[in-house]
């Protein structure tokens, strides 16, 4: 795999840019339209379906679990007419949260696109990297295959509600300018049932997950160094949504969350009405990146206090995306009180993040 991804990087450095392609822009009023949108959009430069979740072993011992697939359009010549042109690269992470463990168990793999190794198909999901695989039924529901040296998951996700549009009808703005915004859907409250691996044996699992599908040309501005994300699978049925963009001197640039009560109601809130505070931080020893583990989202009058199943949820992809990030299974209360289970994801506390 690593030499692989050598010949990969030699390839992008030596490519001749005669004619740079041009990303496909992200802008307000275009409509998402299913299935369609499920697929892929090669068209724009980065995208990514983000399964996070919590599961329950037969003994009720938790797990959190993590799959991601990302497909990224290089800057190579479209019209090179080489099938071993680096025109796409699909890129896997996978990762379970087991507190048996004390740290997570994951794996990272890149390939190009091509030669039915590796693809992100339009029209619909369905996203391969060698024996990983997301792809979506008729019926709405998501088989995911991930097999690797620490860890293996065989899982399918069905839906139980409507999915949530995030920001303007699926228009997700990550900063001031409006070029700085994604295509941006989730569907909360997936029920999840299947196996995971533990010391090398199939265990049932069952469940609950988010999944988030994100596609963009130019989603951070230049003073952004990452971003604090979190999914949260209210246990009334309801879905939490809520991000913030940090500066590189560590002020906000921007923020915004999406609440769906129990019945149904939806509310969004601005950057103004958005903010984390940090209540505990924990350091890896391996990178010596500080997280805030432990923080109160506040949304409006509401407040939402987050609660790491474990401190060490570090994930060091530099092997693919190149980024170190915290991607962590949080349970959410408010005043002692239970109010439901995601994930906090936190990205450029080891290094600025680069999209």
């Amino acid at each position: 795999m690593l030499r692989s991804l050598l010949i990969m990087l030699m390839l992008l450095a030596g490519a001749a840019q005669a004619a740079p392609p041009t990303f496909a822009p992200v802008t307000p009023g275009r409509a998402l339209a299913f299935p369609q949108d499920f697929g892929a959009h090669p068209e724009h430069r980065t995208e990514w379906w983000y399964v996070t979740g919590w599961l329950e072993t037969p003994d009720r011992k938790p797990l959190g679990f993590q799959v991601t697939f990302f497909r990224s359009r290089t800057e190579h010549d479209p019209a090179n007419p080489s099938a071993f042109a680096p025109k796409q690269l699909i890129i896997g992470h996978a990762a379970l949260s087991d507190p048996a463990l004390g740290r997570l168990r994951h794996d990272q793999r890149s390939a190009r696109e091509g030669f039915g190794l590796a693809w992100a198909k339009p029209g619909d999901t369905d996203v391969k990297l060698d024996d990983w695989r997301m792809r979506r039924e008729p019926d709405g529901r998501y088989r995911v295959s991930v097999r690797g040296g620490e860890l293996a998951f065989e899982l399918t996700l069905a839906p139980t509600q409507a999915m949530l549009l995030e920001g303007e009808a699926g228009f997700s703005r990550k900063g001031p300018q409006a070029g700085h915004a994604s295509y941006y859907y989730s569907e909360p409250q997936l029920q999840v049932a299947g196996t995971v691996s533990r010391a090398g044996k199939p265990v049932a699992v069952k469940g609950r997950a988010w999944l988030d599908h994100e596609w963009s040309s130019q989603v951070l501005e230049t003073n952004a160094a990452g971003w604090d994300w979190t999914g949260i699978n209210l246990d009334d049925g309801g879905a939490l949504m809520a991000f913030q963009i940090r500066a590189k001197d560590g002020g906000k640039l921007w923020a915004h969350a999406t609440l769906r009560d129990g019945g149904g109601r939806l509310t969004q809130y601005g950057a103004d009405q958005v903010s984390f505070t940090p209540q505990a931080h924990w350091k890896s020893p391996r990178t010596g990146a500080s997280y805030p583990v432990a923080t109160t989202i506040a949304t409006g009058a509401l407040r939402w206090q987050l609660t790491p199943l474990q401190q060490d949820q570090e994930l060091d992809s530099r092997r693919s995306t190149g980024a170190v990030y915290w991607e962590g299974a949080v349970s959410v209360g408010r005043d002692g009180r239970p109010l439901g289970r995601g994930y906090l994801e936190l990205t450029g506390y080891a290094d600025p993040m680069k999209l």
